[in-house]
């Protein structure tokens, strides 16, 4: 079973290079990293053919398997049998529509529902599915081979589920990376990085919704650098990637553990908050898919008893994650309430990680913002021992217009980190940086599309990567 929540990431990677070097010889370390580690644009495309017949030989292995299981014996006489039923129930239901159309006729019509409307609510809160297209060899299969080879992983641990992730977090990007890249090349392709090239530069990030704070950082890291050398094109744009990551990675050091995951054998209570429209009830039901699938045991707590509807979408969200759902069947119930009994409920099936959805929280709905002090409480006195995170969900679309809710929630909801969701071809990427710089929180997880597949934790190096590649 894949563990999202432990891929291995650029940072990792260089840890356990670094212990390496400790441990072993220095002559052993260089003909290992000679052996497996890519050093030209050859070698990152054999890489790339090696993950790819990998992921070919999983999907033949996937395929062949069901089929050999699938071998149930079974006699000619329940067959007969079974037509015989099926004959006699399809006369039984035509006799019955027969009669239902009668009656339906016979109606009123103000008594009858309207079909439109039965529709509309099937279809409301309906996201497309996860699918495992075909996946092609291509310019972005190359390109997610190379940022997984510089992340310290082999071909033969390259899954189709990452490549179609990188795949999709760069068309979220690409929007931003179009317009960074394409004025990048015409700056630095005239030469050396002077200061007028930095000048281009700022306002290029100005108009990614960078932010003045992160663009100014950025800035005066690029003209320290300038002081001492003269930047060729391709270094240039390398080290404003290295800026890009230490701005991004900076919120982490003030934490005793960069990892986010949740704790195994161990009740872990996350607690997902923002405005309404952000994405919160979505977000959470993604959350959940990632961690069944990660191996963990999980369970969601529809405490979101203001808006209308939200615990029957949560409802929805449960039923295509394969999560149970405590909700409380009366309207507008105290959500603290639902948070208790989501506590109970998880103690006593041993749940790893609990789910709690809250209401839509506008920064000047002082009663909300209490209500949530009111679940912070509640969790603490029930499950004083569990690992308690609190996340706030973030519309990138918003851009900088998200930062003044980032601001009020960081005060009064003890926030562990940001999830970036909607990050689609319509937002502008950049707000990632402005979040680290000006609010110094770690941005989690991120979300590039509409499919419960379309989240996964943050990787500071792939965003980059993704942004500037």
């Amino acid at each position: 079973m894949f563990n999202w929540f432990r891929r291995k990431s650029k940072d990792t990677a260089e840890k356990q290079k670094s212990t390496t070097v400790e441990q072993e010889s220095k002559p052993k370390e260089e003909e290992v990293a000679s052996q497996s580690a890519p050093s030209t644009q050859e070698d990152y495309l054999n890489w790339a053919k090696a993950a790819y017949q990998n992921i070919q030989k999983q999907k033949t292995a996937a395929v062949t398997t069901p089929e050999v299981e699938a071998t149930p014996e079974t006699d000619a006489t329940p067959e007969t049998g079974t037509t015989t039923q099926e004959t006699e129930t399809a006369v039984e239901e035509g006799v019955t529509e027969e009669t239902s159309e009668e009656t339906r006729r016979a109606i009123p019509a103000w008594m009858k529902k309207s079909e439109g409307l039965e529709r509309l609510k099937e279809t409301a809160i309906e996201t497309p599915e996860a699918q495992e297209s075909e996946i092609a060899f291509d310019e972005d299969f190359v390109w997610g081979a190379k940022v997984l080879a510089l992340e310290g992983r082999s071909p033969d641990e390259v899954s189709i589920a990452e490549i179609n992730w990188l795949k999709r977090l760069r068309e979220g990007l690409g929007k931003t990376r179009r317009s960074l890249i394409n004025n990048l090349r015409g700056i630095v392709g005239q030469g050396p990085l002077n200061e007028d090239a930095v000048m281009e530069i700022e306002a290029l990030l100005l108009q990614a919704d960078v932010g003045i704070k992160a663009t100014d950082y950025i800035i005066n890291a690029l003209e320290n650098k300038l002081r001492e050398e003269k930047l060729p094109p391709e270094e240039a744009i390398a080290y404003l990637k290295a800026i890009l990551r230490e701005l991004l990675d900076k919120p982490l050091e003030k934490l005793a553990n960069e990892e986010f995951l949740p704790l195994k054998d161990k009740l872990n209570i996350w607690l997902l908050t923002g405005v309404n429209g952000a994405g919160k009830t979505t977000t959470i039901g993604k959350i959940a898919h990632l961690a069944q699938e990660s191996g963990y045991s999980c369970l969601i707590a529809a405490a979101d008893t203001f808006r209308a509807a939200a615990v029957e979408q949560v409802k929805i969200w449960g039923d295509r994650s394969n999560t149970d759902v405590i909700a409380n069947p009366g309207q507008n119930t105290d959500p603290a309430a639902v948070v208790f009994d989501g506590i109970t409920a998880a103690m006593a099936r041993n749940v790893e990680l609990l789910l709690v959805d809250t209401a839509g929280r506008l920064q000047n709905k002082k009663n909300l913002m209490a209500e949530l002090a009111k679940m912070r409480r509640i969790i603490d006195k029930k499950a004083p021992y569990a690992q308690v995170e609190s996340l706030l969900v973030l519309d990138a679309t918003l851009g900088q217009n998200s930062l003044r809710q980032a601001q009020v929630f960081s005060e009064a909801a003890k926030l562990s980190g940001v999830v970036l969701t909607k990050l689609d071809s319509t937002a502008k990427g950049g707000v990632a940086l402005a979040v680290a710089q000006q609010l110094n929180l770690p941005i989690r997880f991120v979300g590039a599309g509409e499919g419960i597949d379309d989240l996964r934790p943050f990787s500071s190096y792939e965003f980059v990567e993704a942004l500037l590649g």
